[in-house]
Parts: C-alpha cells; sequence; structure tokens
C-alpha cells in the first residue's frame, strides 16, 4: 500500500505514453446474453493465469485527479501492463482513459479492459443538490431523471461505472454522510434507491449512456456510534432487517450492479470481511449476483480493527466474499502467497475474477473497450441548458419552507431587497459536499440567481458575517479548497454594512448555515446550531424589524431553535448545485411555490439525537408535549423534534377531509383501498405529497408507532380539490419477526393520512384477518 498524499503525487494517468502495438483479441460476445457471457467468461479464465485472475481484483487510484480519499496509486502504468489493475477511478476524460485502455488492451496478454469508476454522487459536471435534498422533492421522477443526466455526462467523459447510490439509513445528524443520504425512513429510501438506479443503469448496460451502479455502503453506515464517521455500528439483526437493510435489498431487487462495503462493523466483523453479511445475506439470501469492491483502503483498515496483517485481512476479505480491492493493494500483494499457503482456494480467486469479467462483459467493453471514449460528446452531452434546466427544477423541488408565518414570502419582484449573508454571493459552496466531478465555477450565486429571476427589483448585498469566526474550524473545512474565507474586514464592520442596507430595504433575505464541507465524509459535528458568527447577524437582522427570510443552507438537519423563535420566515435550500441562485430566485419571487418535504427529523436540539418518527413505544409513553414524572420524558424539552418527518409548508394551504376505507376487514390474500380528498384553500396553486402511514396495534415483537407505506405528490390549482387513492395489501403490512421471517399477523390496524408523520387528524382502523 502506498502512502503518499494527492499532492505529492506528480505521476498521473497524463503521463501515460500511447503504445500503437495493436493486439489480437481473444474474446467474443457482443450480446449482453447469459449463455454467450458465461462462455465468453468461462473461456477467458482458462486462460488466464493465477497472477492475471488476482489483477483483475485490483482497482486502483492513479492521483493527479478528482480527491476521493487520502491515499493514490503508484507506478500505475507499469502495473497495468503487468496485468495488476482491473479497474481505475479518479481519472475522466476520453483522451486520459484512452491511454490506460490501450494499456490494457494491447500491452498485456490477454488484453483484457479496464473498468473506469467515480464517484457520481449528486451529478457529474451538472451538479443537483445533495441527495438529502433531492430527497425531500419525494419526486421519483425528477430523481430518476436527475440520475440519467449524470450518467449521460459521465460516460460521455469515459465513466462506466458510479458508486452511487448511497442508500444509508441514518437518525443522527451529527454524522456528516447525512448529506449523501435518502435520510431517516427505510421505505422512502428504498424508493428513491429504485429511482436512481434506474436513471443510472437504464435497461441495456451495453448503451454508452448507461453505466453501472454500486449500492453503498454495505451495511448500517449511517448508524455509527457518536454519530463519529466510520466509528462502530452495532445493533439487533430485527433493527437490521427492519430499519435499516431494506434500501440495500430494494437496490439488489431493482438490479444494481454493484456493491460497495462500508467502514464499519457488523456483528463485530468488519463489513468488507464479514461472511454472513456479503455471502450468507448478500448472495444466498438476496441472490445478488453482481460484484463486491471494498471502500477506499477498507481491506487495509481492517488492520486497525484488530483483524491481523495485511495478509490475513485480505485473506479474510475473499473468503467473505469480497471480489475487488480498492487501492488498498492487499489482493495484489498477498492473494498468491495465500494461496499457496492455503488460506484462500484458487476457486475464490477465480470467482471473484469471474465477477469482475462479468462486469466488463455487460458494460459491451469486449465487444469494444472505447465505446464511452468519444469526444465529440464531451462537448454535446455534459453541461448542457436542458440538463441545467433540470438541475434547476430538482432544486426548487428540494426546498422546504419550515416557516411562514409572517407571510413575507413569495416577495415581489420590484421590491427593494437586502440581500444579507455569508452564502448569498459565493459559489464555492453552491453544488455541496461529495460533488468531486463538478466546478463551483459553473454554479450560480444567489446574488446573481435573484437579479435573473426578478431584473426589476432593487437588491443591495453584504456579507454581514463569516461563515464561522473559528480559524480552526476553517482549518478543518478547507482540506479541499476554501469554502470558508474569513474576511479581512472585523465582524463588527461586516455586521455595520448589513445593518445599513437592511434599513434601506422592504425586506431582508439573510442566506445563512453551514458551508458545504462543514457536512460529508469525515465531517461529524457535535454541536448542530448554525455557527455564532452568523447567529449573531441572525439576531441583529431581526431587530431592525424589517420583514425577513432565512435561507438556509446545510447539509444535515440542524438545531435552529433559537431561529424559529424569531419573526422570520424560514426556506432550507441544502446545498442546491450548480444551479442554486436561479433555483432560489425561483421560489423566493413566485414563480415556484416550495413543496419540499423533510427526510429527517429536525432535532429541538443535539441531546434529543438520535430523534426520528417511527420511534418505539415505551411501556410508560407519556403525552407529546409537556412533562409528566415517571414516564419517558426529557425535563428540559418536549419528546417532539422541532421539524417532523414528512414536514414541510407551501405558500397556499390544503385541507384534508374524507378519509374513507373500501373495507374494515382484509384477508392475507386481499386489499383495501384508502381515499382522501385534498383541497387547495389558499391563494396560490401548489404541490402537496400525501403521505400514507400505518400502526399495527398488536404484534409479535414491539412496532413502531408509525410506518410509512405510501405517499403521492401531487398538484392542485387554488381553490379546487383531489381526491387521492391509496391501495393496502399484506404485503404492506410485513416485518421481520425474531426469527427473521417477513411475514405479515392479523390484527388490527390504524391508517394515516396526513400532510406528515405527525398528522394525526385523519385516522381509520381495519382488521387483518387469517
Amino acid at each position: 500500500m502506498i502512502k503518499k498524499t494527492i499532492a505529492a503525487v506528480s505521476l498521473s494517468i497524463l503521463s501515460f505514453t500511447l503504445n500503437a502495438q495493436q493486439k489480437e483479441k481473444t474474446y467474443t460476445g457482443p450480446k449482453l446474453n447469459k449463455t454467450e457471457m458465461n462462455k465468453t467468461v468461462s473461456s477467458l479464465l482458462d486462460k488466464m493465469t493465477i497472477e492475471e485472475k488476482i489483477g483483475q481484483l485490483n482497482l486502483l487510484n492513479p492521483g493527479g485527479g478528482v480527491a476521493t480519499g487520502a491515499v493514490v496509486s503508484d507506478n500505475v502504468q507499469q502495473k497495468i501492463k503487468d496485468g495488476n489493475v482491473g479497474g481505475l477511478f479518479g481519472v475522466s476524460g476520453p483522451e486520459k482513459i484512452r491511454i490506460a485502455q490501450e494499456y490494457a488492451v494491447n500491452d498485456t496478454r490477454l488484453g483484457i479492459p479496464l473498468l473506469i469508476g467515480s464517484d457520481v454522487i449528486h451529478g457529474y459536471k451538472t451538479t443537483f443538490p445533495i441527495p438529502l435534498g433531492t430527497a425531500a422533492s419525494w419526486n421519483m421522477e425528477l430523481i430518476k431523471q436527475s440520475a440519467q443526466v449524470a450518467a449521460t455526462e459521465a460516460t460521455a467523459d469515459g465513466i462506466n461505472w458510479n458508486f452511487s447510490p448511497m442508500v444509508d439509513v441514518s437518525r443522527d445528524p451529527r454524522w456528516g454522510r447525512v448529506a449523501e443520504g435518502a435520510g431517516e425512513d427505510a421505505y422512502l429510501g428504498s424508493q428513491i434507491a429504485r429511482a436512481m438506479i434506474e436513471g443510472y443503469q437504464g435497461d441495456d448496460l451495453t448503451k454508452t449512456n448507461t453505466m453501472i451502479a454500486t449500492v453503498k455502503h454495505f451495511a448500517l453506515y449511517g448508524a455509527p456510534e457518536a454519530g463519529r464517521d466510520y466509528n462502530s455500528v452495532d445493533m439487533s439483526r430485527v433493527k437490521m432487517f427492519n430499519q435499516y437493510l431494506p434500501p440495500y435489498k430494494a437496490a439488489i431487487d431493482a438490479g444494481v450492479a454493484s456493491v460497495m462495503t462500508s467502514f464499519n462493523d457488523v456483528d463485530g466483523v468488519p463489513a468488507t470481511g464479514n461472511k454472513w453479511l456479503l455471502t450468507d445475506l448478500l448472495r444466498e439470501r438476496w441472490k445478488f449476483d453482481g460484484f463486491v469492491v471494498s471502500d477506499y483502503t477498507s481491506v487495509n483498515e481492517m488492520i486497525a480493527h484488530g483483524m491481523g496483517d495485511l495478509q490475513d485481512v485480505s485473506a479474510l476479505a475473499l473468503k467473505a466474499g469480497l471480489d475487488m480491492d480498492m487501492v488498498g493493494e492487499g489482493f495484489v500483494t498477498t492473494l498468491k502467497k495465500s494461496l499457496e499457503e492455503g488460506r484462500v482456494t484458487e476457486e475464490e480467486i477465480t470467482t471473484a475474477a469471474k465477477r469482475i469479467l462479468e462486469a466488463k462483459y455487460k458494460l459491451g467493453l469486449f465487444e469494444d473497450p472505447y465505446k464511452y471514449l468519444d469526444k465529440k460528446r464531451v462537448k454535446k452531452d455534459i453541461l448542457t441548458k436542458k440538463h441545467r434546466a433540470l438541475a434547476r427544477e430538482v432544486a426548487a423541488n428540494s426546498f422546504v419552507l419550515l416557516k411562514k408565518d409572517q407571510q413575507v414570502l413569495p416577495i415581489d419582484k420590484k421590491a427593494k431587497v437586502a440581500l444579507i449573508g455569508p452564502l448569498a454571493n459565493d459559489k464555492n459552496n453552491m453544488p455541496g459536499t461529495w460533488s468531486p466531478t463538478g466546478d463551483f465555477d459553473n454554479a450560480i450565486p444567489v446574488l446573481e440567481g435573484l437579479k435573473n429571476v426578478a431584473p426589476k427589483a432593487k437588491i443591495t448585498y453584504a456579507k454581514g458575517a463569516n461563515i464561522t469566526n473559528d480559524k480552526q474550524m476553517a482549518e478543518n473545512v478547507n482540506v479541499f479548497g476554501p469554502k470558508i474565507v474569513i474576511s479581512e474586514k472585523s465582524p463588527e464592520e461586516l455586521l455595520a454594512e448589513a445593518l445599513k442596507v437592511a434599513q434601506e430595504a422592504d425586506v431582508i433575505v439573510a442566506v445563512v448555515g453551514e458551508a458545504s464541507e462543514m457536512s460529508g465524509e469525515a465531517a461529524s459535528r457535535t454541536n448542530l446550531l448554525i455557527p455564532e458568527s452568523q447567529k449573531k447577524l441572525i439576531r441583529e437582522l431581526a431587530k431592525t424589524g424589517k420583514p425577513m427570510v432565512l435561507v438556509l443552507m446545510s447539509g444535515r438537519p440542524l438545531n435552529i431553535s433559537e431561529e424559529a423563535q424569531l419573526p422570520v420566515d424560514i426556506l432550507q435550500v441544502w446545498h442546491p448545485g450548480v444551479e442554486a441562485g436561479n433555483a432560489i430566485g425561483d421560489v423566493i419571487f413566485g414563480d415556484y411555490n416550495p413543496s419540499g418535504k423533510l427526510t429527517a427529523s429536525w432535532p429541538r436540539n443535539v441531546g434529543q439525537v438520535p430523534v426520528y418518527y417511527s420511534m418505539k413505544t415505551t411501556g410508560r409513553p407519556g403525552t407529546q408535549d409537556g412533562f409528566e414524572k415517571f414516564k419517558s420524558k426529557y425535563i428540559d424539552v418536549d419528546n417532539s423534534p422541532l421539524f417532523p418527518f414528512g414536514y414541510g409548508l407551501s405558500y397556499t394551504d390544503f385541507e384534508y377531509t374524507n378519509m374513507q376505507l373500501s373495507s374494515k376487514e382484509m384477508n392475507m390474500n386481499g386489499s383495501i383501498t384508502v381515499t382522501t380528498t385534498i383541497k387547495n384553500t389558499g391563494d396560490y396553486d401548489g404541490e402537496e405529497v400525501v403521505q400514507l402511514y400505518i400502526h399495527d396495534k398488536v404484534r409479535s415483537i414491539t412496532p413502531p408507532q408509525k410506518q410509512l407505506i405510501g405517499f403521492q405528490k401531487i398538484e392542485i390549482k387554488k381553490g379546487k380539490s383531489k381526491t387521492v387513492t391509496f391501495t393496502i395489501s399484506a404485503e404492506d403490512l410485513k416485518f421481520y419477526n425474531s426469527s427473521l421471517d417477513f411475514i405479515a399477523e392479523p390484527g388490527e390496524f390504524e391508517v394515516f393520512i396526513g400532510t406528515s408523520s405527525s398528522d394525526n387528524n385523519q385516522m381509520k382502523t381495519f382488521i387483518l384477518k387469517e
């Protein structure tokens, strides 16, 4: 394993030189046909030496490209020529990739092409909102389209394998990577996993605008102790199967072609070397037939977990069911020795190599190793007007109106607007965390966007405050570039400028929150407050008495209990991507009525964490609000979150009435329909996410208070009504019991339909019979 920092690496794939000598192909198989694939792959495996098989299991990062980890590989050119590389990542562009691919095809004995991977998490060059934001749209079609755009752009730049989607359920906003997932709910996360995989992979992986998707991080990565990244995870199998594993299972059922392991342990064994996880569950129970790749150096990191030396952990990982070693090079340096010592078998090595070769066959690389290397596509398919328009639409759909009691929004397009805040004229933070393939120079800052949407408005700008005045925090955040820039002006000067601008305006729009890298990988926080530098700015602006909107950017749920008490409207916009400013302008000025709903509960303070809607009831449940002695309550704060799962307001108002069940009884083979009428009673056309929850009143293991089993996003014109219908079958009522059997038990069920998980106004009951 080579321990160099990215900055220290001078060798990149750019240094490769072309070798014009052509090599006769030893493979055929132009169509994705299992019989032909098996024939082609088996024939190739018969010709391969053990060294060549092990070489296919080696995934390297040549450096000089996208920074996705702290370690890069050296001497990549020679390793490819020696047949010791199965794939590369961290490199892009048809010209660079062609050079590497020609080494693999022309300068190795069997000419096996390379997989080319990348972290395309929420868009490629056209960056979309962070996944937590995109999830808040509750719009599966838009989410699918965003993945299609990402696949189109990435493949145009030579990439055929994507390390996305991340489907880790998380109920702990201290964990920075909550930004990369869909939030706290397994059902919603499962729907989003399916949509993204369909978007990336399409219906034919041999097409040049589709790519292999990778579901990650398998498994339970979103539940680390103390919310600290990479930390240990410990939970019961019942909790795993019911609350954390469903989105991974949904991805497998959707046909995802690759799985990435997680850094944490599961039942005391690191996921990368966990046979129960990678073989018993993934392959035998779930019937996954793709390939499994480690996360960045996670094989090597099992040494620090206490699982042995590099040879020990590499053998452990292979025998567990890992097929490809990312960057660590433990497989390529130790497996032959382990084979000679009888610690692994040739069959295990061959099986892993077979899975890698099958992935290459599915992509059509054996037919044409250069199929993704059309230079014309770079200009034609990347960052197009159509793609940017979709990014703008997705961003606007993702925004969540948290508070509107001051009725400041939407703002008149001719108003005098004081645009204030450290994120108000900022490009660097707009793409959000884990957008390594994007370019912040392409992002539209809020100031520019507001001017684009409302050219007749008089918009004046002041920074007002630094994101933080804490220089150590800024240094920690700015590892990959200046996300927090501390002004040369004093905090007092910045504040004075902001107050002057505010006094001359009709309305204040304060753009505040987190820098993009205050969330994301290795960005866990114990403090969920807006930094004090900005809190002071917000307090002073509120004192002016001017109508005021907080535009809040973050990669996680924050504790905004103080801000929620101020006379302000609050719009949560996450980190919105390349079209940030335009999308915010669309919503601020009323061209789009916000329709987003939270997919993770927002705590009243960090001491409530974890807080989520589907908690179980205790034997001493107590009331929702107010203190009661000898009940499961805090003495200093209510149990309920500040903003619950599924919550989100609109510029208009919706009234739910006339909930009906088609029957009060249902048998195991039957179904019932649930209907309700929603009326738009406000002054604007709008969209509403209608949410369906159940509560199993009596069952063999304790049930959650509520469980989401359906939702529909509908548009209703002002003054109009719509009737929404859901169908419930026994399949929707199933859970994993203490024996891990997936069953529905007869009994009484409560059904709720409403505007959020806390809406109990419409409830009916029915009986499930044997």
